[in-house]
């Protein structure tokens, strides 16, 4: 019986074209000037300083920590310390009003749903907690916060291993059998079977489902039996 609901966010709740076509061009364009801004503010250093560490770069060269920021942007590089800085850029842009986050118009109806009918909610994706936390506080269809238990990132592991998927079912307190997982990464579902999950594998147009789908498959969350 499932018990618990653990979605993605990135072409499973919302738009893949709204973090490629929006956030993404916003945190690029606005790196160099939030890292003279706020880079020796202590949570900002704290993942500047994980950057500089890792790449090997001279602490004193701001223009090439924000070049290799700025590349790993352009390769969508699921790294935490530029999902954690990316969080913070955008909450500027959030509390400017600069965009809004895209949500499914089915979305909000169905977790609403779920969440009347008892079921626990949970975030998982790639980018910072904070910045999933964002992302469903300014919604276009309002803030989602509400909906939602508890928000999981990358530095429970990556999101296609399966020991990452049974921490999560450890830090809700469930069993991975009674917790669905929604995502539209086929590879991501297979960690989460393998971890012992349901799964969900959302294919929105203009993709359709496969023929010989190795996973339970729905156009939108609509689709999902209740």
């Amino acid at each position: 019986m499932i018990q618990a609901i653990l979605t993605d966010i990135e072409g499973t709740t919302s738009s893949i074209s709204f973090v490629k076509d929006v956030l993404f061009p916003y945190a690029r364009r606005h790196m160099g000037d939030f890292v003279a801004r706020h880079g020796e503010e202590p949570p900002v250093r704290r993942w500047l300083d994980s950057v500089v560490g890792e790449c090997g770069l001279d602490p004193a060269d701001r223009a090439g920590l924000v070049a290799t920021l700025q590349q790993w942007i352009d390769e969508d590089r699921k790294h935490t310390a530029l999902k954690a800085l990316q969080g913070m850029l955008w909450r500027h842009g959030y509390e400017r009003g600069d965009f809004r986050a895209h949500v499914y118009p089915d979305v909000p109806a169905k977790l609403r749903a779920w969440k009347a009918r008892g079921l626990d909610l949970y975030v998982y994706s790639s980018g910072s907690v904070a910045a999933q936390k964002l992302f469903f506080a300014n919604s276009e269809a309002g803030d989602l916060t509400p909906m939602f238990s508890g928000y999981f990132d990358t530095e429970v592991g990556g999101k296609r291993e399966p020991a990452s998927y049974r921490h999560i079912a450890e830090r809700i307190g469930r069993d991975p059998e009674s917790i669905l997982f929604l995502s539209d990464v086929a590879e991501e579902l297979d960690a989460a079977r393998a971890a012992g999950m349901l799964t969900a594998w959302l294919c929105r147009a203009p993709q359709r489902c496969p023929a010989q789908a190795h996973h339970p498959c729905y156009s939108d969350f609509d689709a999902i039996p209740d």
